[in-house]
């Protein structure tokens, strides 16, 4: 569902701060940066991650991060997204070919306790971070199926975006507010050139083409050495030898399949956001019931 009001509009400004929630801590960096993995969602960045932190990188940075821990951090990635997106001067239709203008301090202050990170964060600032920590190395996951990629990507990233029952529920819950917002009206359309919000859109028509663009800006980015383009298929070996690790002794991690790890991420948000939402709204329009029957009475 794509915003009715341009996301640089005030009254984005305002529904923000309507919603402002209990500020996450601003961290500084603990640790150095280690590994950036910067494929599109649903290239197996969750597997990614639950290998790298098999590998010892604690912690490794996902995108379920953004929206689960408390309090969350999402506040601070749409501030960083209208930053990279609509700041002035900006070009918004290609916002990853512009100068980085984000630093490494404004990503410390959100993941300084990180070693690693994929997923949505790394993907959506690919150029940023990759420029923020020289010093890290960059693994771009992919899906050589594109065919699979996109189906995955419609069912799951379009599927949640056309979803009412979080639309609805995203203004009745300031923590799924801040979940489809930074989502849906930020990052998501963002990482697939949708200036108009409408991400869904973009993924439908145009995400094979926008997946391939970014994989090809990466590789211009990076030099060779820096660099491993890999698919989780593809297991263990090529991963442990980039990373200089020893290959672990147990089966390569396979989470948030669509049947599986997707769908239990989607009962989770049902139970802490979209059933709290509506029993609010339930219990409210009790209250406003019950409070009409008083006056009738006596009046």
């Amino acid at each position: 569902m794509a915003p009715m009001v341009p996301l640089d509009h005030w009254i984005w400004w305002f529904t923000e701060r309507l919603y402002s929630l209990p500020a996450p801590p601003r961290r500084k960096r603990s640790k150095p940066m280690e590994v950036i993995c910067v494929g599109p969602p649903r290239s197996g960045t969750e597997s990614l991650q639950q290998a790298l932190l098999d590998l010892g990188y604690d912690y490794t940075y996902h995108g379920w991060d953004i929206v689960y821990d408390i309090p969350t951090p999402a506040p601070g990635w749409v501030r960083l997204a209208r930053k990279k997106w609509y700041a002035e001067g900006r070009d918004h239709t290609f916002p990853a070919l512009n100068v980085p203008t984000i630093t490494r301090e404004d990503f410390d202050e959100l993941i300084g306790h990180c070693v690693a990170v994929t997923d949505a964060a790394a993907s959506c600032f690919a150029a940023e971070m990759i420029a923020a920590y020289p010093e890290a190395k960059v693994i771009l996951n992919v899906r050589r199926d594109m065919d699979a990629w996109h189906r995955s990507a419609v069912t799951t990233l379009v599927g949640v975006n056309k979803s009412w029952g979080f639309y609805i529920a995203s203004w009745l819950n300031r923590e799924c507010f801040w979940a489809w917002h930074v989502y849906e009206r930020f990052l998501w359309p963002l990482l697939f050139r949708a200036p108009d919000g409408n991400m869904a859109k973009a993924i439908e028509r145009n995400g094979k083409w926008v997946y391939r663009e970014h994989c090809a800006m990466i590789k211009g980015l990076v030099s060779a050495d820096r660099l491993l383009e890999w698919s989780v298929d593809e297991g263990w070996d090529p991963l442990c030898k980039f990373l200089g690790k020893a290959v672990p002794d147990k089966p390569f991690p396979h989470a948030n399949a669509l049947s599986g790890g997707w769908k239990a991420r989607e009962e989770m948000c049902n139970k802490r956001w979209v059933e709290g939402a509506f029993l609010t709204m339930f219990w409210a329009l009790a209250g406003l019931l019950a409070m009409g029957l008083v006056v009738r009475y006596y009046l």
